[in-house]
């Protein structure tokens, strides 16, 4: 492409307030990298959200491109894994917070960021499962490797409508989990019990600060939230059992003891999703082809138009979005 759109986040150096439009580039305007794709589809994560609102620092050089997933077609490559024609996917690598991202026709990459489509999946689909079921899945993986199985009791999903809950509920009870899900959206119950949640608590269960230690509730969970939510969720995790932690849309911090940890050997485990190498992002994404229900999958996704992109940030950081957002940029 002699030109082609992409959405830009720009920044006055003055007062540090940051801008978002759609603009028109030339490949020059890229960054360095050895493969060049053809953007087909993307996604939004919360951290996307937060990029384009600029509500927390995740850009870290402007100007910008956002967006930390795509699926594409290979366009140019000096790579020795790619030629053109080839179709891949990435996630994370700093996409869309140090180097330009996926909300745009073309981008320019390393192609040790790459991983070829997965034959099982379309373009699309991918990018209905996008970051967040790929984190979700290496949350579930985590919990496995930890010793928590199927009947080794209940997952607790907190989260639970958003795009992890919603995949990491999927994934967990297609494997006989039974699930608890945490959500403070009483309108997406019917939705949750769709997807496979056997159980939905209120999310104002586990927001109060957390005892100690708390009834021994689960064997493992899968948490987005991070704050008192997670120091619950430790607190209520039978002997033995593990969390993975792997979201902080309810804050950074963890206000919690050691006593989990040591008196009931309860192991916190997480997970970065952003840099993980590449055998491990293979075998995420070879697990997905088997154990994501498809039709669940198509339940939980709304496609729309590179023009929404804007709004659907908005959206997600107010709790708006129900599972996953597929964005058509080709």
């Amino acid at each position: 492409m002699e030109t082609f759109k992409a959405l830009l986040i720009t920044r006055d150096e003055t007062t540090k307030k940051q801008s978002v439009a759609e603009t028109t580039l030339t490949p020059a305007d890229l960054m360095e990298g050895d493969v060049d794709v053809r953007v087909d589809y993307s996604t939004v994560n919360y951290k996307d959200g937060l990029a384009i609102t600029g509500k927390l620092p995740v850009v870290r050089r402007f100007p910008m491109i956002p967006g930390i997933d795509f699926a594409g077609v290979v366009e140019a490559s000096t790579h020795p894994d790619f030629a053109p024609g080839d179709r891949v996917l990435l996630n994370g690598w700093g996409l869309g917070e140090t180097h330009l991202g996926a909300y745009s026709q073309m981008a320019r990459v390393s192609g040790d960021w790459l991983i070829p489509q997965p034959e099982g999946f379309t373009a699309a689909e991918t990018m209905a499962i996008g970051t967040a079921g790929y984190t979700a899945m290496l949350a579930v993986m985590a919990l496995e490797r930890q010793g928590v199985a199927f009947d080794s009791g209940p997952v607790v999903v907190t989260g639970a409508a958003g795009g992890v809950g919603s995949m990491a509920i999927s994934l967990l009870s297609r494997l006989g989990y039974q699930v608890i899900a945490v959500t403070g959206r009483e309108h997406e119950h019917e939705y949750l019990a769709s997807i496979g949640a056997g159980e939905i608590i209120d999310r104002a269960e586990l927001s109060e600060p957390a005892k100690l230690l708390g009834k021994e509730r689960w064997a493992g969970g899968i948490d987005a939230v991070g704050g008192n939510t997670l120091a619950n969720v430790l607190s209520m995790t039978r002997r033995g059992g593990a969390v993975a932690a792997c979201g902080n849309a309810g804050g950074m911090d963890l206000p919690t003891s050691v006593a989990p940890f040591i008196l009931r050997g309860v192991s916190l485990v997480g997970i970065d999703s952003v840099y993980q190498p590449k055998p491990r992002r293979i075998e995420a994404w070879s697990r997905l082809e088997t154990d994501l229900d498809r039709d669940k999958l198509a339940a939980m996704t709304t496609t729309i138009p590179f023009s929404g992109l804007e709004n659907a940030a908005r959206d997600i950081l107010e709790g708006k979005v129900r599972g996953r957002l597929v964005v058509e940029i080709g």
